[in-house]
């Protein structure tokens, strides 16, 4: 494939411009670069998917299937498109993963060795993150394309499902089939990528062998941060908890779905300065939990939970739960569906909704300004929220959470489709608030190696098999 004098208008302005970019047959390409820098426009060149300004593309492959958060949240926007039950006396389960893979008797291998034979029957908009992007990776296997194309398709899982998926593409390298990966984290490429392709500021500066383009040096202060962190701004006045009251409290808490229990007789309470570290498989129910203390899932009112000292069912609404939760999670980042500019979803934060319905005052718009300027994306402020990269909606999330400073964060795997230089800065940033302890963490993650040295408690969800089938056990204890 080569690409010549490429110039492509991008929605923010900018001009996606190649000079030159040649891929020769048996060569293994990473496409890298920081977040926003145009990787994901890049891919989507292999497709014929971008009006080109200028320039040309040859020899694109005859077929080309995507593995990426934005194919992944097209298709749970059209489940959320096409959900009846409005109009059914039960939730509408929507298309079945077993229809998603049809014909199954092509799958079985892929469907065993990634463990989704169990989802088979599920809906696919009730999956979690790592189980959904494991239905769309057996998915575009199964369509055996000309090229296959994965954006960080490492994102979402864990460890065992990683290891999984690594021996899978390495059969399917092996066997000569094209790949290109898409990379925000440089040290989760595999051995067998031979050439990079580097991404900034929508323009392709680098291109040659591994060897070549990891070795220069002006590489480093792109990917990693090293500057100093700035001071948070202020948090506006908010309503005050009694101090020492505890912010959670679960007792003999379920988690299920049908036939299917997620976990079960979970007593656990979250002091205010105590943060937690919650563990465990795809699908073990991490996010379940989040979303009965957020009020995302209606089984928080068949259940006994006290939030900031008020039980659900007494009569509260949810903004008095809301208004002590700052919350980022990908759920949200998908259903995010407003239209609105990147100052208003920040400013969102203060008011716990999706997009703002009302004025805000001159003090807010330079309150979130400043958050801006924090992320580096001052500069994007009235440009559409849905133009940004998602690690760049990632970042925008991350400061809706902090901008009121709440007393209870959740961080449900926050680091998700940020470049290197972005996650080591929102690590940073965790590091900084659990030791302040100003907020009190809830963080969810699947590399142990990014958790903050100031977590100290555990949550872990392990499978346990038994007399009566396979569950999850939650055990609390403190972090090794």
């Amino acid at each position: 494939m080569q690409l010549d004098q490429i110039l492509a208008r991008l929605h923010d302005g900018r001009h996606l411009t190649i000079d030159q970019w040649a891929l020769q047959p048996g060569e293994y390409w990473a496409v890298c670069g920081t977040n926003g820098s145009g990787k994901t426009v890049v891919s989507r060149l292999f497709a014929g998917d971008v009006v080109l300004s200028h320039g040309q593309v040859t020899n694109q492959p005859g077929s080309t299937e995507y593995v990426s958060l934005e194919a992944q949240a097209e298709l749970l926007a059209y489940e959320r498109h096409i959900d009846q039950s409005d109009l059914l006396d039960q939730p509408d389960k929507g298309t079945r993963v077993a229809d998603l893979l049809a014909p199954l008797s092509t799958a079985q291998s892929l469907i065993d060795r990634l463990d989704i034979r169990h989802l088979l029957d599920s809906g696919f908009k009730s999956l979690s993150t790592g189980e959904s992007r494991k239905v769309m990776l057996v998915r575009a296997l199964l369509k055996q394309p000309d090229m296959l194309v994965l954006d960080e398709p490492f994102e979402g899982l864990d460890q065992p499902s990683r290891e999984a998926l690594t021996e899978l593409l390495d059969e399917y390298v092996r066997a000569g089939h094209a790949l290109l990966w898409v990379a925000n984290r440089l040290d989760e490429l595999p051995d067998w990528i031979t050439h990079l392709a580097f991404m900034h500021d929508a323009r392709l500066l680098l291109a040659g062998t591994r060897q070549q383009v990891e070795s220069q040096p002006d590489l480093r202060a792109l990917l990693h941060f090293d500057g100093e962190l700035p001071e948070f701004p202020a948090a506006p006045p908010r309503n005050a908890l009694t101090a020492g009251q505890a912010l959670v409290e679960m007792r003999d808490t379920s988690v299920r779905y049908d036939e299917r229990v997620l976990f079960e007789q979970l007593n656990w309470t979250v002091l205010p300065g105590q943060h937690w570290a919650i563990q465990g498989p795809n699908g073990c129910g991490k996010s379940s939990l989040l979303q009965l203390i957020t009020g995302d899932n209606p089984q928080c009112y068949r259940n006994d939970l006290t939030l900031f000292g008020i039980r659900r069912g007494t009569g509260e609404s949810i903004w008095d739960i809301k208004q002590h939760i700052g919350l980022v999670s990908s759920a949200l980042q998908w259903q995010y569906r407003a239209t609105t500019n990147v100052l208003s979803a920040l400013l969102s934060g203060l008011h716990d909704s999706i997009g703002l319905y009302a004025a805000v005052g001159d003090d807010d718009k330079r309150l979130g300004l400043q958050w801006l300027d924090i992320l580096g994306l001052g500069h994007k402020a009235n440009q559409s929220l849905q133009h940004l990269s998602y690690g760049e909606q990632r970042l925008i999330l991350i400061a809706r959470a902090l901008i009121k400073q709440p007393p209870l964060l959740i961080l449900d795997e926050p680091c998700q489709g940020l470049d290197d230089i972005s996650r080591e800065m929102v690590l940073a940033f965790i590091q900084r608030l659990a030791q302040q302890q100003s907020m009190t963490l809830l963080y969810v993650t699947h590399h142990a190696d990014e958790i903050p040295a100031a977590i100290q408690s555990r949550l872990l969800f392990e499978p346990k098999n038994t007399q009566d089938g396979s569950r999850i056990v939650v055990q609390q204890s403190d972090l090794p």
